[in-house]
């Protein structure tokens, strides 16, 4: 995957020299399949919980250390993936020791004796797609707003929501909470005579 991402950041830097790409991974998804005992099911997971669960194809077990360092991830990332997979509500990953908190002590094992009611799962780790998602609409708000200069608060809205609708589905107070940080921030200001138009100023 980084390979692949490397590629397209090299053919996306020919076409423009005045943009930034910026890879936000957990809003991505992969489809992999689970081989359990029981039966094969199919996992829709974010992209880090695919890199993780990729590493036990070569390692029968993996401690908490080993997973970071191959995954690149900090502290916080790694505690809130390695929750997301061994002590949620569908376990794929066995932790020892068998509790409902993650230490840099614990070591993991892939979880073959699995059973869903379900053929297909789909895992999400909370934290990384609230976080993810804020950047998002941050983002989108600076494209919008970068390219239209001034804009009335409520189309802005609207105009959000239709940006970033192939990719999630915005709630319209995460849109509001995140224009008035972005004012907050500097990025955007109230007109004086309107409150209701902004204006961009970064």
């Amino acid at each position: 995957m980084v390979k692949c991402v490397k590629v397209f950041r090299e053919f996306y830097q020919t076409k423009t020299k005045h943009r930034k790409l910026t890879w936000i991974y957990s809003l991505g998804t992969c489809n992999i399949i689970g081989n359990f005992e029981p039966r094969s099911t199919e996992l829709i997971v974010t992209t880090s919980q695919a890199s993780a669960l990729l590493l036990f194809n070569s390692s029968d077990r993996l401690s908490y250390s080993e997973i970071m360092t191959q995954l690149n991830l900090t502290d916080d990332d790694v505690v809130r993936l390695l929750h997301s997979l061994s002590s949620a509500k569908y376990q794929i990953l066995n932790k020892e020791p068998n509790t409902k908190s993650i230490a840099p002590t614990d070591h993991f094992e892939f979880n073959s004796k699995f059973t869903g009611k379900m053929q297909r799962i789909r895992k999400k780790v909370i934290g990384d797609v609230d976080r993810d998602r804020r950047y998002a609409i941050d983002a989108s708000i600076v494209r919008i707003m970068k390219s239209r200069k001034v804009l009335d608060h409520q189309q802005l809205v609207m105009e959000c929501v239709k940006q970033l609708g192939p990719m999630f589905k915005p709630d319209l107070k995460a849109i509001k909470k995140r224009i008035e940080d972005l004012i907050s921030r500097d990025y955007l200001e109230r007109g004086k005579d309107n409150p209701n138009l902004l204006r961009y100023l970064a």
